[in-house]
């Protein structure tokens, strides 16, 4: 416990006396300099009359970033919506009889097989007279047909014997797009292999031009879609399923005009993007800033109590130093300034990817609008949020590991004794996502119905293995964390304007109030003491001279 030095009675030496009073000041300073630190913008705008900067900055790049997100997600949206419905299109101008199930899309005779692939190859040099769509070929890319299969292969089942060599041939040929060739016309010795067969990839390159995005006065983009159609027969089992594939390069066309409206041009959207960098880079300067003088104030605080106390300082008044919403604008700034850089190469098309660019710029404006918490807690009666989850946080995180562990040993006896036998329980991803959907209370039911019963004996361990699952984690292990929950918010509401800690009975002895004028005193200083002991002084006489 850190003992009171205030309240120790001086020497009776005027000297002595003379230190204690300066004793006494430099505390005093140290606390209000403690305090002025932990206090909200309002309060220390009242406190030295400083416009709080930083606040209205974090205001103004909430907006920005928001609006620059909306505009990403609806040209996103757009271009979303474009590939999607390229690839419908594929499918139905190249697979064979295909209605609308992949899953299930299979080819099970040697006859069938080749129909397929002469059929691809018929769509592929007949796709102007059958496309509604704006699909071109590219010249420079004709269509690759290529076998994958082992070298070479005696396979017996009946005698159950086998002899193979497990080194694999690719073997390709060309089909160029105005020939109109079938499989047995472009190469009549070609033959498929099917006892050792691998797989058939079928692949071409089409062109295509979003027009949609026109209507919205902004350029067109020129897609190449890369068609892969893979015939797989790696399981050997008779079913060769068939998987039609694209991947997507977004280009500049080479030469546009529209005729009838002027094209936005990109320019200011870019400059927009620089604004919301330039907006971040002030914030996480600011928040670094904030950071660093927080910790400077710590080793100070810890020197005093080291010196004068002879105590150390908890590792939880420490890191009360640390704001922790300070290190989150930081990240968040990051991600945002790395998400603004990627969706400028997008709009000069330097980068196609729109998939990183969307998770940088999506978790940086959730962990934006999640700051707005901070400001909440402001107020007391919706601080009761925050206190709760930073109270409750160190007891969560030790009783999920608890439950994370049986968890866990649920999803592989499930994966290894009901995976044969359960849809769900195929794989080990697949029976984490069935157990998890279990606890909230999803698909009860269909789960108990789908379990094959082949097995007498796998069927009754199934009913066993579910029943305990579920009564285990949703009656108890659920109940206990909302325990957990409710008794760390009743303990906080309890303690709610009570000091907690050392550091809180500390600065609270401290009764100068933020429009006292003492916080002045320190204004355009650094964290030295003896220019605020200084500072403190002279204002401290000006204001008896005053009275």
């Amino acid at each position: 416990m850190m003992r009171n030095i205030d309240m120790e009675e001086p020497s009776d030496s005027p000297h002595h006396e003379h230190q204690f009073v300066e004793y006494l000041e430099d505390v005093e300073c140290l606390r209000r300099k403690i305090k002025f630190y932990f206090m909200n913008p309002c309060e220390k705008y009242h406190a030295r009359g400083r416009k709080p900067w930083k606040l209205m900055l974090q205001i103004i790049k909430i907006a920005i970033i928001t609006i620059q997100l909306v505009s990403f997600g609806l040209s996103n949206q757009m271009v979303v919506l474009f590939t999607e419905e390229n690839l419908s299109t594929f499918k139905n101008l190249f697979l064979k009889d295909y209605d609308g199930d992949m899953d299930s899309y299979a080819v099970y005779r040697q006859a069938d097989v080749y129909d397929h692939i002469d059929y691809i190859l018929v769509q592929y040099g007949d796709l102007h007279s059958l496309t509604v769509g704006n699909q071109e070929y590219d010249k420079n890319y004709p269509m690759s047909v290529c076998q994958e299969f082992y070298k070479n292969s005696t396979i017996s089942p009946g005698n159950e014997t086998f002899d193979i060599d497990i080194h694999v041939i690719n073997d390709c040929f060309n089909v160029y797009p105005m020939e109109h060739l079938t499989l047995r016309k472009a190469l009549p010795h070609f033959k498929l292999h099917f006892k050792r067969m691998l797989s058939v990839k079928i692949t071409f390159v089409l062109k295509a031009i979003n027009l949609q995005t026109v209507r919205y006065r902004e350029m067109p983009d020129c897609y190449d879609f890369t068609i892969i159609i893979t015939f797989d027969n790696q399981v050997h089992s008779g079913r060769i399923k068939v998987d039609l594939e694209s991947d997507v390069e977004i280009n500049e066309c080479r030469d546009l005009k529209v005729t009838g409206a002027s094209a936005r041009n990109i320019h200011p959207t870019v400059l927009f993007d620089c604004l919301v960098i330039i907006t971040c880079i002030a914030s996480f300067a600011l928040c670094t800033r904030s950071v660093i003088n927080g910790i400077q104030l710590q080793f100070e605080y810890t020197d005093y109590c080291k010196k004068h106390c002879g105590c150390q300082v908890p590792w939880s008044d420490r890191l009360e130093f640390l704001n922790g919403w300070y290190i989150l604008i930081m990240v968040t700034d990051i991600l945002n300034i790395i998400g603004s850089i990627l969706k400028i190469e997008i709009q000069t098309k330097v980068l196609t990817n729109y998939d990183v660019c969307s998770i940088f710029l999506g978790t940086g404006t959730m962990f934006v609008w999640i700051g707005i918490i901070r400001y909440m807690g402001y107020f007391r009666k919706y601080n009761i949020l925050i206190l709760t989850m930073r109270a409750g946080f160190p007891n969560v995180i030790r009783f999920i590991c608890c439950a994370g562990i049986i968890y866990m040993s649920y999803c592989f006896c499930g994966w290894i004794v009901l995976g044969p036998y359960h849809e769900k329980f195929r794989t080990l991803n697949m029976v984490s996502e069935c157990l998890f959907s279990l606890i909230n209370g999803d698909d009860m039911f269909a789960t108990f119905l789908e379990m094959k019963q082949k097995s007498l004996l796998v069927w009754l361990f199934s009913r066993i293995y579910l029943y305990t699952f579920i009564s285990l984690f949703i009656y108890m292990i659920l109940n206990l964390f909302i325990t957990i929950i409710a008794d760390t918010y009743y303990t906080v509401k309890r303690q709610s304007g009570k000091p907690r800690s050392e550091l809180q009975r500390f600065i609270s002895l401290c009764k100068d109030l933020p429009n006292s004028g003492m916080y002045r005193c320190e204004e355009n200083k650094g964290f030295f003491l003896n220019d605020c002991i200084t500072r403190c002084r002279n204002h401290q006489d000006r204001l008896s001279s005053e009275a």
